[in-house]
């Protein structure tokens, strides 16, 4: 009698002659397939005593989900397939999110062998997991890895909370310092917001200050968006209705960040990923414009007051358009800070940064810190300039002309 077993891991096997009983000690140094075959010794007599298999897993430290996202191996062609796996080449598929046909489905059983081996390390079984995380998982959609975060993120207390919202949940699996960057967005907005400002308006900063406050809550409800809708996703949603659209089959399937790394067993062609700009784009338009209606309605609101109060300034403040801002500032969002926020989301953090330095957890967030702090201002900058391009906003000097 044979028992053939294919174990993503390195092991050693010892076999003890004295019951018959062999032993399995399984260690994962590295992610190299081993196939394992377990035969009786021979005997004259009926072999009446049961062969029994001892699994022994020594644990040693995760894996980092980094690694899993950026070390590529060799793939195939067409398709733009991203499936970083160990498994050789991955095929094209023309951007199929299972990968090529069989490939796919090899990626898709490995992944399911690794999950099972976490399970185990954890002493966790399938039913203790989210509905959508485990449905991901007997897809064959999440990697051992992804899993392992989960359990590291399951252990605070806030992120336990913040996990129980699908978006949060599938980003920070992603990225386990998608809420540090958060906060480093909101907080340092509204100081490089205003800095910017200064820098472009200088001696006509305090005559133009219900402008400033305007672009500031603007970018204050904005700010938030711009790191939630680029940021590189897990994905855990279930598979869109069959009746559905074309249409919306097509942005469905597309990732939530253009660059983003495809997990194992999942590909992006060119187009979708094009079609994640696009998508996007059309969401931060939305999220512009109605932050933007809100900025400065609250605006028109303060120079009224300020018009009540102090009658020499009704000739020198006039209340801020809000249509043509508020749909200037949309396709701003939609142009401008969508493509920065893809590629530093995409790019410069998933790609570059945290293959380098997902080992050094604070170096790592200082510098993500410095590039978006760097990121903000210069879209201060931008939308400064923008706005003016397009005759929505004036600098005091040309309003003085204008009226002169």
């Amino acid at each position: 009698m044979s028992i053939a077993s294919c174990f993503f891991a390195s092991a050693s096997l010892s076999t003890i002659s004295n019951n018959n009983t062999p032993e399995l000690n399984l260690n994962r140094p590295s992610p190299l397939p081993l196939r394992l075959s377990v035969t009786t010794p021979p005997s004259s007599s009926s072999f009446t005593t049961p062969l029994s298999l001892h699994l022994h897993h020594h644990r040693r430290p995760p894996t980092s989900l980094f690694l899993a996202f950026s070390t590529p191996t060799s793939s195939g062609g067409g398709g733009g397939d991203d499936n970083y796996n160990n498994n050789g080449g991955s095929g094209g598929g023309g951007g199929n999110n299972n990968g090529g046909d069989g490939d796919g489905e090899n990626a898709g059983e490995k992944n399911r062998e690794e999950v099972l081996i976490v399970l185990a390390e954890a002493k966790r079984s399938m039913e203790s997991l989210p509905k959508d995380l485990a449905a991901a998982i007997k897809d064959g959609r999440i990697p051992g890895a992804v899993l392992s975060r989960y359990f590291e993120l399951e252990k605070s207390g806030l992120f336990k909370w913040l996990m129980q919202f699908g978006g949060f949940k599938e980003r920070l699996l992603a990225d386990d310092l998608f809420l540090a960057k958060v906060l480093f967005e909101c907080g340092v907005g509204i100081f490089t917001k205003t800095a910017a400002e200064y820098d472009r308006r200088r001696e006509n900063f305090f005559k133009e200050l219900e402008i400033v406050f305007a672009d500031v809550v603007m970018a204050i409800i904005a700010d938030f968006m711009l790191v939630y809708l680029p940021a590189p996703t897990v994905a855990l949603r279930s598979s869109i209705a069959v009746h559905a659209g074309p249409i919306s089959k097509f942005f469905y399937n597309c990732p939530d960040n253009a660059f983003q790394v495809a997990l194992s067993g999942t590909s992006y062609s060119l187009l979708q990923r094009l079609g994640a700009i696009a998508r996007n784009g059309a969401k931060l338009f939305a999220v512009g414009t109605t932050s933007s209606l809100v900025g400065t309605a609250v605006t028109n609101a303060l120079i009224n007051a300020r018009k009540a109060v102090d009658k020499s300034s009704e000739g020198e403040v006039e209340n801020v358009p809000i249509l043509s801002t508020s749909v200037a500032y949309g396709v701003y969002m939609a142009v401008s800070s969508n493509l920065r926020y893809q590629v530093l989301a995409g790019v410069i953090e998933q790609r570059i940064l945290e293959p380098l330095l997902h080992q050094h957890k604070l170096i790592l967030s200082a510098i993500c810190f410095a590039v978006r702090t760097g990121n903000t201002y210069l879209g201060s900058l931008l939308w400064v300039d923008y706005a003016r391009l397009i005759g929505i906003q004036k600098a005091h000097e040309d309003e003085k002309v204008l009226s002169g």
